[in-house]
């Protein structure tokens, strides 16, 4: 529902009447007066502190339109680092040399005192601690169903196009599962390429949606983003699980009255450490997450080379609808249909709801608004593709070749109906 204010709801700034939906802050639509408001009751909490959740809102605000208005006024071609990638990368390095000594002075400890001798469990400590705070490669999800060339030869030479267009390398390995999303990332230790599509998205999408996912996935190849490079994991990652470690448990188990005084102090030290972490990691995930938000946006140019702006643009708008497009899943499903139903259902759920599209691209850019969010707001991404040159699409999904794509992962589709359908 759509709801405008007139009299005392008029903008202060250029009286037009407000706007709001889904009982929102209003704000005006013309000149977005009170969009960058922090709405407490529609906004979930990120540090637990409403006086801080809103001056961090506030600050992420600023940070996030700074970074869309320098973007904006140039080719965004480059996938050079910024300066976020380049901080990121640089601290990465120094907690890796930080995690390499401690194993060092962990193993000297051990061979530099005869045993036995407490030093050992000292030594041993620290290499338990390095071992915990090693970096992670990370592996192909034991959910992803992989897909041969032999089983899907359609899917694999879209791909294939798709990453010629714009200039981005092949997956290593292509994969499927049930979820209503898609992700591109490296893993393991020799960093292969995974692209995984989620079955009830991809389904969903019509021909130029699906080559705009499938260059904005492969994108994430080529544009830099700190998430996935193997310097960043450990900024981005290391200093969390060492606030974990050091969370002190719950619970009091000392006896006696030297034993919980002692408990009391190693409470205070390690939950004073642990805190001190946990801030660090904040602080680089703030920073770092600054040059992610910027892959995001290279990521959507690389859609619309591909898919041409229109593409680009529809797949925005069924992302920011995925609470529809998902109970339109589960509900044909539940029915026994398959992709065909549900990019049928989805279509008719984007043409209902196109004349409050524009407020709903409005309102996220107050509300998917953080200083820990890895995407910049659905509705500047969007603003981002239509301020610029219009594209025609490099690759065109006919109907005939998506009819056989989906012929290929009917097997896949069913599986991923089964647990779609008792979703929720």
């Amino acid at each position: 529902m759509i709801t405008t204010m007139a009299g005392p709801g008029a903008c202060p700034e250029c009286g037009a009447a407000t706007v709001s939906i889904r009982e929102a802050l209003p704000w005006c639509a013309g000149c977005e007066w009170n969009l960058d408001g922090y709405d407490r009751a529609r906004q979930a909490p990120e540090l637990g502190w409403s006086w801080i959740d809103r001056r961090t809102h506030r600050l992420a605000t600023r940070l996030t339109r700074q970074q869309y208005a320098a973007l904006a006024g140039r080719p965004l071609g480059s996938t050079g680092w910024s300066l976020a990638g380049a901080l990121t990368v640089g601290i990465s390095i120094l907690l890796l040399v930080g995690v390499l000594a401690v194993a060092v002075l962990g193993v000297w400890l051990l061979i530099a005192f005869p045993f036995p001798n407490f030093a050992i469990v000292v030594g041993l400590a620290l290499i338990g601690l390095a071992l915990v705070l090693r970096p992670r490669f990370g592996r192909v999800p034991p959910d992803v169903d992989v897909l041969t060339r032999a089983e899907a030869p359609e899917l694999h030479a879209l791909v294939e196009e798709v990453a010629s267009s714009i200039g981005a390398p092949v997956p290593h390995v292509l994969g499927v599962d049930s979820d209503l999303n898609a992700y591109a990332t490296a893993v393991g230790p020799r960093r292969r390429r995974l692209l995984c599509l989620g079955l009830p998205l991809w389904g969903a999408l019509d021909g130029p949606a699906r080559v705009a996912l499938l260059g904005h996935e492969l994108g994430h190849f080529v544009n830099g983003d700190v998430r996935r490079g193997p310097l960043t994991q450990p900024a981005l990652n290391m200093l969390g699980i060492a606030a974990d470690l050091f969370r002190p448990a719950p619970g009091t188990y000392g006896v006696g009255l030297l034993a919980l005084i002692g408990e009391w102090l190693g409470r205070i030290l390690s939950g004073t450490l642990s805190r001190l972490l946990f801030v660090g990691h904040l602080a680089l995930a703030a920073t770092a997450l600054r040059g992610s938000q910027r892959a995001e946006y290279l990521a959507d140019e690389m859609a619309a080379r591909a898919a041409g702006t229109a593409g680009a643009t529809r797949l925005l708008d069924v992302l920011l609808s995925t609470e529809s497009v998902a109970l339109v899943v589960r509900q044909a499903a539940r029915g026994g249909h398959g992709p065909a139903a549900w990019r049928a259902g989805t279509a008719r759920s984007l043409a209902a709801a196109n004349d409050r599209l524009p407020l709903v691209r409005q309102l996220s850019v107050r509300e998917e608004m953080s200083l820990f969010a890895t995407h910049p707001p659905a509705g500047l991404r969007h603003r981002m593709l239509t301020a610029r040159s219009w594209q025609d699409p490099a690759v065109v999904l006919t109907d005939a070749r998506a009819e056989r794509i989906d012929a290929e992962l009917a097997r896949h589709y069913e599986r991923a109906g089964r647990i779609v359908s008792w979703a929720g």
